[in-house]
């Protein structure tokens, strides 16, 4: 008689227990999101939507809250603001002086943040701070003290300079005043972007370059300065945004004057709107300018992208 020894039944693994996903958390989430969501969406449409769709539709109209006019106009007003040489003297001088500044502005603060970035340059978080100081001032205060250094008779430019200039008051050095007032103030800001960017270049690169033989004003115009085209783009379109939009500096330091030789578009607007109370002639040069500023920001982005899509197509 012979037995078999049958081998004790293993039990299968139990299987691991499925984590529940908590839904508590989520529907918890739900509200938080719809609130933000929503805050966003109204701040949107009544601080971004709204007032342009209200310069718009008073562009269209006679507009005078003093004697509470608002009569439909057409395009009245912009025929009007075509035909009007104070107009186009506004459009050139905001031309003129957003070119003029951007230039001083890039120029400037790469120059510097080259300076600083290089192995030369010590105490470089001084350096930071002195150059990005000015940015942080306010620009009412900044005019008002420019103002002072621009004095004929007891300013400090011209005793530093040795000149006898009435910078404010003569027309052919009113505007490049004003913009000297702006790149100062606004330099530091370029400053600390490109030192971001030639921190974040990446070092094999540039030792490559090196290796290669490259030679200091090679390395930084064939290798440095295409990698810091995203940097200049960001620059370069904020710029065009503000400097199109510029108004305190020439409010403080000029008025727009001697005559218009410092008068900019969103001066003009102000004087249209707030002086003369011709609230719908100002609403269509404020309109022209947002489509302008559109336009202008959109054709440089595509201008300074395009390239690189190719590229990378």
């Amino acid at each position: 008689m012979t037995t078999t020894e049958t081998a004790p039944a293993v039990a299968p693994p139990a299987a691991a227990p499925r984590r529940r996903r908590s839904t508590s958390t989520a529907r918890g989430e739900r509200p938080l999101r719809l609130v933000v969501v929503t805050t966003i969406i109204v701040a949107i449409l009544t601080l971004v939507a709204w007032p342009i769709v209200a310069a718009l539709l008073g562009s269209l109209h006679d507009w005078n809250p003093l004697n509470d006019t608002y009569q439909w106009v057409g395009l009245a007003n912009y025929r009007r603001l075509f035909a009007d040489p104070v107009f186009w003297t506004s459009s050139v001088n905001t031309v003129v002086f957003m070119t003029g500044a951007i230039v001083g502005r890039v120029v400037l603060g790469l120059a510097l943040a080259y300076a600083v970035h290089s192995r030369l340059t010590r105490t470089k978080t001084l350096f930071r701070t002195l150059f990005y100081l000015p940015t942080v001032t306010p620009l009412v205060a900044v005019a008002y003290v420019w103002r002072l250094m621009y004095n004929p008779q007891f300013g400090a430019v011209n005793s530093f300079l040795g000149l006898d200039v009435n910078w404010l008051y003569d027309s052919r050095f009113a505007l490049p005043a004003v913009m000297v007032m702006t790149i100062w103030k606004d330099f530091g800001f370029a400053v600390i972007l490109y030192l971001a960017g030639l921190y974040a270049l990446p070092a094999d690169v540039l030792e490559a370059a090196d290796v290669d033989g490259a030679g200091a004003w090679a390395r930084f115009r064939r290798v440095i300065w295409p990698m810091l085209r995203p940097t200049t783009l960001f620059v370069v379109v904020t710029s065009i945004i503000g400097y199109l939009q510029a108004f305190v500096q020439v409010f403080v330091l000029t008025a727009g004057g001697p005559g218009d030789a410092t008068s900019l578009i969103s001066y003009l607007i102000y004087q249209e709107a707030f002086e003369n109370y011709n609230f719908g002639y100002a609403s269509a040069a404020a309109f022209v300018l947002f489509v302008g500023t559109a336009v202008l920001t959109m054709l440089w982005y595509r201008a300074q992208t395009g390239p690189l899509r190719g590229k990378a197509h």
